[in-house]
C-alpha cells in the first residue's frame, strides 16, 4: 500500500512517491522561526496546465479530485458539497466543487475560462479550466495560450474521438511542450489494459501528425482516486507514476527561451528631476534570454545601438535577467527608446517585418471582413492591419486544408497572410510563445477578433503550424531563420530593381546554357542585375556529390531552385539552365517561388531530340550510344516537357540574339525591367 502523499506546507519532502520524515535532530537545531518559515513557505516553482475534454469526460470531477486531495478545499466549501452529495443520495461527488464555474458560464461570460490554484511541496499549480464543447473552441485557445502542459481527457468507454483530436492539436498548434493524456473512467471498463492499449495506439496514429515532443499516458478514474493522487492496486499492469506526481516532477525549466534575447519596452522611466537626477530606464518583462550588465544591444525597429548599463527591479539592482522578470533596464546612450520597441543582442536578432504569416483563431461572432479596420498588438506595440488574406481553413478533425475559404469565422482555425502599417520585430511561436504571438482587435468596437501565431518563415506552407500536411521540413533541426531589418521592399526599392527566376529547361544540347548566358549579358549591359546558374557550373561545387539517378536530379532541382530564390530575394534576375527534366521537381521550384510570392517564368527551350544529338557539344551522346553513359536524358532517362511554360523558344535555326529579345520581352511585360 504506498503512503500518503504529504500535503502543503509538510515538514519533510517526498522520495519517489513515499513520504520520507525530516530526522528530529535537524529540526531541533533550527529556530522557531526557521522552522516556522520552512512550514509555511511554497515552492517557488510555478506549473501552468489546461486541462480539456468532450463533454462528461470527468473533467470537472478531475479538478476536484486534485483540489480535495491536495488538502485546497475549503472546509464550508467541503461541508456544501458534502450536504449536496447526501441529499442526491451518492457519495462525495467532488465535480461538484467547480459548480461556482459552471453557473458563471450560464450567465453568459466572454472568455469561458475559469481558473484554478493549488499546491503541494514540490510545486504550485494554475488550472486553466476550459470548456470542452466546439462552439468554445476559441476558449480553449485563450486558456491554454500561457500553458506549459494541457492535460486532454478521453472517456474509456469512448475512446479517441474528434473532441480528443482537437484538443490535442491545438495544444500542438499553441506549442505547448507536455501533453498528458488522461484516459478517465477506467472503472467503468473494468480497469482492463487491452481498452487502454487501444487508445493510446489511436492516439499514437493522430498525434504522430503533430508537433508534439512530450506525450504521456496515464490511466485513471477520477471518481475513485485511481492514478490521480495515489497509484491504482486496481491496474498493477500500469508501471508509470500516477498524475500528480507526473506534474509535480515534470521538467519546464529548459522550455523557456535562454537563448535570444528579447525585451520589449513597456513603459519609459523618467523620474521627476528633483527626486533621481538623470534617471533613465526602460521597463518591461523580458520575453527571452539572458540579459547582463555590459552586453551590447540594438533596438528595433529604429536600429540604435547601446550596451547594457544596469538593470534594476524593485529590490535594487541585479546582475542578470532572465524570462519572466520584470526588470527596468539602463543604456548607456540616451538613444531615442519607446513603448513598442524591443531591446534585443546585437548578434542575435528577430526578424523584423510588416508581413508574415500566422495561423489564428477566429473569436468573434462578425467574421472577418477585409472592409473593416484591425489592430494587431504584439507584445507591447500595436500597427494597423493594411491587409489579411486567408490562405486556406483548416479542419481540425481530419487536419485538411480548405483553400477555397475566403473569410473565418467564430472559432475558424486558419492560415492567413497579414500586411501591417509598421513593422514588428518578431519569432516564430516555435523559437518564442511571447514574441510570436499576437491578437487582432477590432478598431471600431475595440474587441479582440482573434489570436494568432507567427509562423516559421523559412518553413513550407504544407507543413507550417502543427505538421498538418504530414510532409517533410526542408531545414536543419535546431536552426531558424535568420532576419534582418532589411525587408524586400527596402531591398528593391533601394536596388531600383525587382527580383525574379528565369527557369531555362529543354533536353542537353538544346541551346539553354548559350541563350542564358545571352540573357546574362544583356541584362548586365543595361544595368540589371543578372546571375546565371549553370547546371554544369553548380556540379562543381554545390552539387558535386550528386549522381544523375531520379533522385539526385530531384535533389539537383531542389538545391538549385533555393539558391535561385535567394538570388530573386536579393533583387538579381536568376537565370537557370538546368536540363530539369520531371515536371514534378519544376512545379516544386515553381511553388517555392509562388509562396515568397517571387517571379518564376519557365521557358522551355524546345529541340528535337536529332537536332540535340547533331549539336552534341559535350559528346555526351556519342558516349551514351556507345553504352559509355548511362542514364543521359533523352537516350537512357525520360524528359518531360514543360505542359504551360511562360515562354518556347524553337531551335528552329533562329539567331541567339532574337531567342534574347524575346526573353527581354516577357520580362518588360512582367513589369520586371524597363
Amino acid at each position: 500500500m504506498s503512503s500518503p502523499r504529504p500535503s502543503t506546507g509538510s515538514a519533510g519532502h517526498t522520495n519517489g512517491n513515499v513520504h520520507v520524515a525530516e530526522p528530529e535532530p535537524h529540526i531541533s537545531a533550527e529556530t522557531a522561526e526557521q522552522v516556522f518559515r520552512r512550514l509555511t513557505e511554497r515552492p517557488a516553482e510555478l506549473l501552468r496546465f489546461a486541462t480539456a475534454g468532450s463533454v462528461d469526460d470527468g473533467k470537472s470531477t478531475l479538478i476536484g479530485r486534485l483540489l480535495y486531495d491536495s488538502k485546497q478545499v475549503l472546509s464550508d466549501q467541503l461541508e456544501h458539497v458534502e450536504k449536496v452529495s447526501e441529499s442526491k443520495g451518492q457519495v462525495l461527488d467532488l465535480s461538484l466543487l467547480t459548480d461556482g464555474l459552471r453557473a458563471e458560464r450560464e450567465q453568459g461570460i466572454t472568455i469561458d475560462v475559469a481558473y484554478r490554484y493549488f499546491a503541494t511541496a514540490q510545486r504550485r499549480f494554475i488550472i486553466a479550466d476550459t470548456p470542452g464543447h466546439e462552439q468554445y473552441t476559441r476558449n480553449m485557445v485563450t486558456g491554454a495560450s500561457t500553458a506549459d502542459l494541457a492535460i486532454v481527457l478521453i472517456d474509456a468507454r469512448k475512446g479517441v474521438i474528434s473532441q480528443s483530436k482537437r484538443h490535442a492539436f491545438i495544444s500542438s498548434l499553441l506549442g505547448i511542450p507536455h501533453l498528458v493524456v488522461a484516459v478517465n473512467k477506467m472503472d467503468l471498463v473494468d480497469f482492463d489494459e487491452a481498452v487502454f492499449d487501444s487508445i493510446v495506439d489511436d492516439f499514437d496514429r493522430f498525434a504522430a501528425r503533430l508537433e508534439v515532443p512530450d506525450v504521456t499516458f496515464i490511466p485513471i478514474s477520477a471518481l475513485l482516486g485511481d492514478n490521480v493522487v495515489e497509484r491504482s492496486k486496481s491496474m498493477d499492469w500500469y508501471q508509470g507514476p500516477p498524475l500528480l506526481y507526473h506534474l509535480e516532477h515534470v521538467h519546464i525549466a529548459s522550455d523557456r527561451n535562454l537563448i535570444d534575447v528579447r525585451f520589449p519596452v513597456q513603459w519609459v522611466i523618467r523620474p521627476p528631476a528633483t527626486s533621481i537626477a538623470d534617471y533613465r530606464a526602460y521597463a518591461g518583462q523580458v520575453a527571452g534570454g539572458v540579459m547582463r550588465p555590459g552586453d551590447e544591444v540594438i533596438v528595433l525597429p529604429s536600429g540604435h545601438r547601446s550596451t547594457i548599463a544596469g538593470i534594476d527591479t524593485f529590490d535594487g539592482p541585479v546582475a542578470e535577467a532572465f524570462p519572466p522578470m520584470s526588470v527596468a533596464v539602463r543604456l548607456t546612450d540616451d538613444i531615442d527608446v519607446s513603448r513598442g520597441s524591443t531591446i534585443v543582442r546585437t548578434h542575435n536578432q528577430p526578424t523584423v517585418s510588416n508581413s508574415f504569416e500566422c495561423l489564428v483563431c477566429w473569436m468573434s461572432e462578425q467574421p472577418l471582413n477585409a472592409s473593416r479596420r484591425y489592430l494587431v498588438k504584439h507584445t507591447t506595440r500595436m500597427a494597423m492591419v493594411g491587409s489579411a488574406d486567408v490562405r486556406y481553413k483548416i479542419d481540425v478533425e481530419t487536419l485538411h486544408r480548405d483553400e477555397s475559404a475566403s473569410t473565418l469565422e467564430l472559432n475558424d482555425l486558419g492560415r492567413i497572410h497579414l500586411e501591417l502599417s509598421a513593422p514588428l520585430a518578431f519569432d516564430p511561436y516555435r523559437r518564442n510563445r511571447v514574441t510570436g504571438s499576437l491578437i487582432m482587435i477590432d478598431e471600431a468596437t475595440n474587441e479582440t477578433v482573434a489570436a494568432g501565431v507567427i509562423l516559421d518563415a523559412e518553413v513550407d506552407g504544407e507543413e507550417t503550424g502543427a505538421g498538418i500536411a504530414g510532409t517533410k521540413t526542408e531545414r536543419s533541426p535546431n536552426v531558424r531563420w535568420q532576419g534582418t531589418r532589411m525587408t524586400r521592399e527596402r531591398r528593391w526599392s533601394s536596388l531600383g530593381c525587382a527580383g525574379a527566376t528565369v527557369w531555362f529547361t529543354g533536353l542537353p544540347g538544346a541551346g539553354k546554357s548559350t541563350i542564358a548566358s545571352a540573357v546574362e549579358e544583356r541584362l548586365i549591359a543595361a544595368g540589371r542585375p543578372a546571375f546565371l546558374l549553370d547546371g554544369d557550373n553548380l556540379r562543381h561545387g554545390l552539387n558535386g556529390d550528386l549522381g544523375f539517378d531520379e533522385i539526385a536530379r530531384t535533389e539537383n532541382v531542389r538545391r538549385t531552385a533555393h539558391v535561385a530564390r535567394l538570388l530573386a530575394e536579393s533583387g538579381t534576375i536568376a537565370l537557370v539552365s538546368l536540363v530539369s527534366p520531371y515536371a514534378a521537381d519544376r512545379d516544386a521550384a515553381a511553388s517555392l517561388h509562388q509562396k515568397d510570392e517571387l517571379e518564376f517564368l519557365e521557358v522551355f527551350v524546345d529541340a528535337p531530340l536529332e537536332v540535340c544529338e547533331q549539336r552534341d557539344p559535350k559528346g555526351l551522346y556519342a558516349r551514351a550510344r556507345a553504352g559509355e553513359l548511362a542514364g543521359l536524358t533523352g537516350v537512357g532517362a525520360p524528359y518531360e516537357a514543360p505542359a504551360a511554360p511562360a515562354l518556347v523558344l524553337s531551335a528552329d535555326g533562329t539567331p541567339v540574339e532574337e531567342h534574347v529579345e524575346r526573353v527581354v520581352e516577357m520580362l518588360t511585360a512582367r513589369g520586371l525591367i524597363s
